[in-house]
């Protein structure tokens, strides 16, 4: 198996958490127990040494199929980062909705960053409890995400793509109505188990060309979101420059790049989710991302 090209999972296999990598059809164990949690997370900070020992130590295979997938990273150290507005027909769709907060101009002159909390993290398959939304007002956001390989500050747009480890599918769950009132996006998007992450982390070498990538989000069956990562307003070594300028990205942080056109307030009326709705993100080469709301 080629180090370079990976797809590291998080998942339950025989009543234990594992972590390993996925092999065409099979998932292999490479950590279990108790420090399976951590695993990629431990990986991603060891770099290279640490993949290969990680690669190295095959403990056993089970069919895909056998073992439930949960969150590549199910514990992040830090809040995930995520950038509204950065797609340019969902800029102008959220301006008009009625529901943008952030600003007064339709298309952002800088990176709109924000936070959702680790405990918003949940995992392929798992309930997005949206019922934990009392105004009713569930959204989806389909959106790739990237996560950082190693400490970040001060790095130019030029050296941006030496610092991503992977890629891996997010979806950006939202109560329209709590990031209305709130000004802030925070406590509509930080919602526990709004953060649906899944279903692997591919590694940047098993991507390649990260601007190719499409993604496609659908409700129930329906298309709703398709687009190419190339349509994105601030690229991934903008918003690396951007945030590294005044900050350090650690290791393990994830970054979400903005969704596309096609959610749920881009309609009139809006078409909130509801109770057994389910949402399927997908994108080139990082699998499909589904869970359902509860």
């Amino acid at each position: 198996m080629n180090v370079e090209n990976m797809k590291l999972i998080t998942f339950e296999f025989e009543g234990k958490t594992c972590a390993g990598y996925v092999d065409l059809t099979e998932a292999v164990v490479c950590v279990s127990g108790e420090n399976a949690n951590n695993a990629i997370l431990d990986l991603v900070a060891g770099g290279d040494a640490a993949l290969k020992a990680f690669v190295g130590n095959e403990m056993a295979r089970a069919p895909l199929s056998d073992v439930r997938i949960l969150a590549p990273i199910p514990e992040p150290k830090r809040d995930i980062f995520c950038v509204g507005k950065n797609y340019y027909a969902h800029a102008a769709e959220f301006h008009s909705s009625g529901f943008d907060s952030s600003a007064k101009e339709q298309v952002p002159s800088h990176p709109v960053v924000f936070t959702k909390a680790t405990t918003s993290v949940c995992g392929p398959d798992d309930v997005v409890m949206g019922s934990l939304d009392h105004t009713n007002s569930v959204d989806y956001e389909g959106e790739l995400g990237f996560v950082i390989g190693k400490r970040c500050f001060r790095v130019s747009k030029q050296d941006a793509y030496d610092y991503v480890f992977g890629y891996v599918v997010i979806n950006d769950v939202t109560s329209r109505i709590l990031q209305k009132d709130h000004n802030q996006w925070v406590i509509g998007k930080g919602i526990n188990t709004f953060c649906p992450i899944g279903p692997w982390i591919a590694t940047a070498d098993e991507v390649g060309d990260v601007t190719e990538l499409e993604l496609v989000t659908k409700i129930n069956g329906e298309e709703r979101q398709r687009v190419k990562v190339a349509d994105l307003i601030f690229d991934i070594p903008t918003l690396i420059e951007t945030m590294s300028r005044t900050m350090t990205l650690l290791p393990g942080d994830i970054i979400a790049t903005g969704t596309p056109v096609g959610v749920g307030i881009g309609f009139n009326p809006p078409k909130y989710l509801k109770k057994d709705d389910k949402m399927s993100v997908s994108i080139t080469g990082l699998g499909t991302l589904e869970n359902t709301i509860g």
